[in-house]
């Protein structure tokens, strides 16, 4: 479980950098709930590497959400004042 969630991670990280933010989110959230259960069951460095990677993933996912709605909203806005 803690290298799935230390791949997991690492993908979710990977998709936010290339657009794929929802599905980086998706991921991202599934690395940390096996990074919790692999730190429970043998709490090793790989586990914790894991989940650490698992909520940056989200982190950064979560961001760049968060910035594309301000600027489709941002740009909505602008075209209905034209």
């Amino acid at each position: 479980m803690a290298v799935a969630a230390l791949v997991l991670g690492i993908v979710s990280i990977v998709f936010s950098f290339i657009g794929l933010f929802w599905l980086g989110l998706i991921l991202g959230i599934v690395g940390i709930v096996l990074g919790i259960l692999a730190k429970k069951q043998n709490p090793t460095g790989m586990a914790t590497a894991g989940l650490v990677l698992s909520i940056i993933g989200v982190v950064l996912c979560a961001l760049v959400f968060i910035a594309c709605g301000i600027c489709f909203g941002g740009t909505v806005g602008l075209a209905a004042c034209a």
